[in-house]
């Protein structure tokens, strides 16, 4: 389908639109996706710092002691609900601060929510580094938390919003490129500050310096011109229009079918977004995409095995600053695959990126429960280890991170970015906040459930859960294939034309004429 824009006299292709990469919009976006700078380096700081001695002997001294049992099952030597907890409790405020983020964001837009992210990840930093007992600890990562539900909501909607259609898609995975270099500073941190005693702090107390990359950048930004639009000022969105777009475009086409979409969107303002979004019929395919994409990226598989890789690596037979380092290096894959998506997710659309990915996902995943599989028989008929109490040899240990390191290649090149990319760009303006704010919470909900029950799987299923999460890969991929539209290149205000020509949403969003229609 092509794309065009919806508008009252019939639909303006979106050639229309004159928006090149100008140097406004390219520092406009960095600054809003550094964001993800922030969520990663909270992400991947959490599990390098869970496996450092002077950390588990000042808050977790028992785990400390099951380490030290030479006979204790090594699958089950972490599996801790408190130690958990301390990743966990960052999602969980999370999910309850991005519920409240899509009112927010339409009171003070954009901009003025990702400001208070910056500034709740700054304290939670500070707390977190200077706790001196796990009350403090687990606060101050629920202030993070509340930074997290924020500038998750907040920064994807801005980006999507921002970027020209043309390059909205490699603008987007800017949130998620930033997120992946986050975990591979977070990952770099633990390495060196592993050998000192007060490390860990240093570790966690950092979590608050890049939020003042986007404290002061936000000042500096404006805010998006569907926000201002949504808010009654016309003019500044126009003004915002030109700013990105450059002063010699004509923006008058685009600022027309942004005031059109908003003026629809209040015609049923009557209604709130969230009640519109789950109950109103021609709201089904969002929905379903809001609460189908964080489940798909979440039962992967790859974002649990991000928190917790240095304590994985550990049970595959790593030292501890040999699993660090592994930790390092599959967040440097990571972060070089997520490159390459950059490069070509507007070139090829997103669909064939989840099919590239989810074959590397699913080829890996099995082949990592084959060589545990392998090694652990190895090790039982040669030493009697019957619960991975004798570490794996090295060899294994070696194609264990590798295969590890070419599935989290199939991740960080599909689902990593594309979380961010799809639910920030095909919610239509009258329920977006409310849409990117289900996707957000849901995501987060998942994380928490996922972050807190990981370990405990791990210790039950042992190399069986590679298997598991690979049987969901499988399921999720072959969903998207038949569901999800492609939105490559589709200008926001024309997404509603593509669910109608979609051979099955569009029994939802439109009538027998492919027209929207609003129906309870």
């Amino acid at each position: 389908m092509a794309a065009g824009v919806l508008d009252a006299g019939g639909a303006v292709p979106a050639a229309a639109y004159s928006g090149e990469l100008t140097l406004s919009v390219l520092v406009t976006c960095l600054v809003a996706a550094s964001g993800g700078l922030i969520f990663g380096y909270d992400i991947g700081i959490s599990g390098g710092v869970s496996q450092m001695k002077p950390f588990l002997a000042t808050f977790f001294p028992k785990v400390l002691m099951r380490m030290a049992d030479a006979k204790r099952d090594q699958y089950c030597v972490f599996d801790s609900h408190a130690l958990t907890a301390f990743t966990s409790s960052l999602y969980v405020a999370g999910l309850v601060a991005s519920l409240a983020a899509g009112r927010v964001t339409r009171w003070l837009g954009r901009r003025g929510v990702m400001l208070m992210g910056g500034a709740l990840f700054f304290a939670g930093g500070a707390m977190t580094g200077g706790a001196v007992n796990v009350a403090m600890l687990i606060v101050g990562r629920m202030l993070l938390g509340f930074g997290v539900g924020f500038t998750n909501q907040a920064a994807p909607l801005y980006l999507a919003e921002m970027a020209p259609p043309r390059f909205r898609g490699s603008l987007t995975v800017g949130f998620q490129f930033f997120l992946s270099l986050g975990i591979l500073i977070a990952n770099l941190t633990n390495y060196g500050t592993a050998r000192v005693p007060w490390g860990w702090r240093l570790s966690l107390g950092l979590a608050g310096a890049p939020a003042v990359f986007i404290v002061v950048g936000a000042f500096f930004l404006t805010d998006t011109p569907s926000s201002f639009v949504m808010r009654g000022k016309v003019d500044r969105a126009r003004a915002a229009l030109l700013r990105v777009r450059g002063h010699r475009a004509d923006v008058d086409a685009e600022l027309k079918a942004i005031v059109h979409a908003v003026e629809a969107a209040r015609g049923s303002e009557d209604v709130g977004a969230f009640r519109r979004l789950v109950t109103w019929r021609e709201y089904r395919p969002h929905l379903t995409f809001a609460l189908a994409l964080p489940l798909c990226h979440q039962l992967s598989g790859m974002m649990v095995l991000t928190f917790f890789s240095p304590l994985v690596f550990r049970v595959a037979g790593f030292g501890s600053n040999a699993a660090l380092m592994g930790a390092v290096i599959l967040a440097g894959v990571k972060f070089a695959s997520l490159i390459l998506s950059t490069l070509v997710i507007d070139r090829y659309g997103r669909k064939v990126l989840v099919i590239a990915g989810a074959a590397l996902m699913i080829v890996c995943q099995n082949y990592c429960c084959f060589v545990i599989k392998v090694a652990n028989a190895w090790i039982m008929g040669a030493k009697s280890g019957k619960h991975g109490e004798v570490a794996m040899p090295r060899a294994y240990s070696v194609a264990l991170l590798v295969l590890t390191c070419v599935q989290g290649a199939g991740f960080g090149m599909s689902w990593a970015p594309l979380i961010w990319v799809i639910p920030g760009e095909i919610f239509p303006v009258e329920v977006r906040s409310a849409g990117q704010a289900v996707s957000v919470s849901v995501t987060l909900g998942l994380t928490f459930v996922q972050t807190q029950t990981f370990l405990a799987l791990l210790c039950r299923l042992k190399y069986a859960t590679f298997a598991y999460y690979a049987g969901w890969v499988a399921a999720m991929t072959a969903f998207v294939l038949v569901f999800m539209p492609e939105t490559k290149g589709v200008p926001l205000e024309s997404m509603g034309a593509v669910w109608a020509g979609h051979w099955y949403w569009r029994r939802f969003v439109g009538g027998g004429d492919g027209k929207p229609e609003q129906r309870r």
